[in-house]
Order: C-alpha cells, then sequence, then structure tokens
C-alpha cells in the first residue's frame, strides 16, 4: 500500500512541488507553520529516515540544502529550520521551515490557512530559485 507521499509523487494526489530529481520530491506543506514550509521526501518509499542507505540519506540532505537556499532567498527570515519527525507519515521526510526565533518551530503553534493562489505563488517564488 502507498503511503500518502508516494501517491503525490505518482500525481495521484495534487502538490504544490518546489523541486524534484530523480531520486527526491520537495513541495509545499499543506498545513504550513509559516509560509514557505516545504517538506522534503525520497522517492523511495521507505518509513524512517535513518533507514535510507548512508548515501541516499547524504544526497537527500544536499537536495534539502538547495531548496532551502531558495526557501531563504524568497521568504523573509533569519535562517531555514530542519525538523524530522516521521511519526505523521510512514514515508521519510525532512521539514524546511523559515524561522526568524526558535518558537517558530513549535509545533502547537498555529497552522497557517491559505488560499490556494497563495500556496501557487508560494511554490513558484521558491521553486524559480532553485538550483538543482
Amino acid at each position: 500500500m502507498s503511503t500518502i507521499f508516494t501517491k503525490i509523487i505518482e500525481g495521484v494526489i495534487p502538490s504544490y512541488k518546489i523541486a524534484e530529481s530523480d531520486k527526491f520530491y520537495a513541495f509545499l506543506d499543506i498545513k504550513p507553520m509559516v509560509k514557505g514550509h516545504t517538506l522534503v521526501i525520497p522517492k523511495q518509499e521507505t518509513d524512517y529516515i535513518f533507514d535510507l542507505e548512508d548515501n541516499l540519506l547524504a544526497e537527500m540532505t544536499v537536495f534539502a540544502k538547495k531548496v532551502a537556499k531558495a526557501i531563504e532567498s524568497t521568504i523573509e527570515c533569519n535562517r531555514v529550520g530542519v525538523m524530522v519527525l516521521g511519526l505523521e507519515v510512514p514515508h521519510a521526510h525532512i521539514h524546511l521551515i523559515p524561522i526568524s526565533k526558535e518558537g517558530d518551530m513549535n509545533l502547537s503553534n498555529p497552522k497557517l490557512e491559505l488560499t490556494q493562489e497563495q500556496f501557487v505563488e508560494i511554490a513558484k517564488s521558491i521553486s524559480e530559485r532553485v538550483i538543482i
């Protein structure tokens, strides 16, 4: 059975794509903590990030770095925070969250409610700056 993230990769479920390579996919979180909150996932369906082969985990980190640099140049923030939880979806993923202070990464903060137009605009702005 495929995860929701595999269905996003396959295009069965729509997403606001930021970047894609042959091994990874980055897209906006639909329940973002802040504007630009992005998820990076491997196309290989693996539940736990630390079960990925070492080389794939290293490549995923480099891919996430390129996406984070694009987020930094698009969304006003002090830096892009990184969060790995792995409990909400059984598919390895990294959260990239533009932050100005540590409290911006508090999971109990209210989630933003954005319109489809806002998601499209944010995704386009970030994706134009990703250099893969």
